[in-house]
């Protein structure tokens, strides 16, 4: 935890990409957290005057349902969000647990970890969640798509946790640790899960990203719950109603161009730890600060 901590204070304090992205992320999560104290429910329609453009009264304008777009979205970005996170926490779950148990076991695990690993990694995902979803349209819930979605996200960040622990295992710590009697479990989570914890980090906000532009593809094609707002199925209303031929252009601006800024803050950021992660760039930020400090 306190690398971590660390980490993110590094790229913070150091890279103005990062804390870019790490302060339209906060607005947008500030934003999305006005949801709790919104005076409308989401579910309701034709509580304001419809097609309404942005006023004092309506910041964002409202729908031809008669919904005021700023506090709808709130609960959009928020439901959003939720999606996202819960569905890069649990592919992280399954890539970390096949990362590091194929790259220290080795031999039969590994190889048989391995071909499992990569048979997900040539499935078609999206025409997969497009047949799931058709199949399961009238039961589809935001979580159980999660679930779906984080079954298809692990294995090309399984593939990065394991090259990582191939040479981890390689080490005098590892050798001392192993044989001081330590359990495999406790050798994995004490000693190799610290120093592949920037990769996590890296992989988990790429599939956060990964996550919310899957639920927006689905959404926008009707293929998710089109009753719940998300930032998708924001979309999806505006395009139904023909908000753009209609002349209510701002039903769709504000679910595209949120998604926009969260989508670029989320990939500035992976690039951001991307260059961290590289010794190169990381050798090259210290040389910067040792001579900042001796000047």
């Amino acid at each position: 935890m306190r690398s971590l901590v660390r980490i993110i204070a590094d790229l913070y304090r150091y890279d103005g990409r990062c804390r870019f992205g790490f302060t339209v992320i906060l607005l947008i999560v500030i934003f999305a957290l006005l949801s709790f104290i919104s005076p409308y429910d989401p579910g309701y329609s034709y509580y304001a005057a419809p097609n309404m453009p942005p006023s004092r009264q309506h910041f964002f304008g409202t729908t031809s349902r008669g919904q005021d777009v700023f506090w709808l979205m709130t609960f959009a970005v928020r439901n959003s969000l939720t999606f996202g996170v819960t569905t890069a926490l649990l592919s992280r779950i399954i890539a970390v647990f096949v990362g590091l148990t194929a790259g220290y076991k080795g031999g039969m695990v590994d190889r048989i970890m391995m071909v499992i690993n990569d048979s997900f990694v040539v499935l078609p995902v999206l025409p997969l969640l497009i047949l799931i979803n058709f199949i399961m349209k009238g039961v589809m819930t935001l979580f159980r798509l999660a679930v779906i979605i984080s079954l298809f996200g692990w294995p090309w960040d399984a593939r990065l946790i394991r090259s990582q622990v191939l040479s981890l295992k390689e080490r005098e710590f590892t050798f001392t640790s192993r044989f001081s009697g330590s359990r495999t479990s406790r050798v994995l989570l004490t000693e190799h899960l610290p120093f592949v914890m920037p990769i996590i980090l890296s992989t988990t906000i790429n599939n956060l990203l990964w996550a919310i532009g899957m639920e927006v593809t689905l959404a926008v094609l009707g293929l998710s719950n089109i009753s719940i707002p998300t930032i998708g199925t924001t979309i999806y209303w505006a395009n139904q109603h023909q908000a753009l031929i209609s002349g209510v252009w701002w039903w769709l601006a504000a679910p595209v161009g949120i998604s926009v800024l969260l989508f670029i803050a989320l990939y500035l950021l992976v690039v951001g730890l991307g260059e961290y992660l590289d010794p190169r760039t990381r050798l090259q930020r210290m040389k910067g600060v040792l001579s900042d400090e001796r000047a």
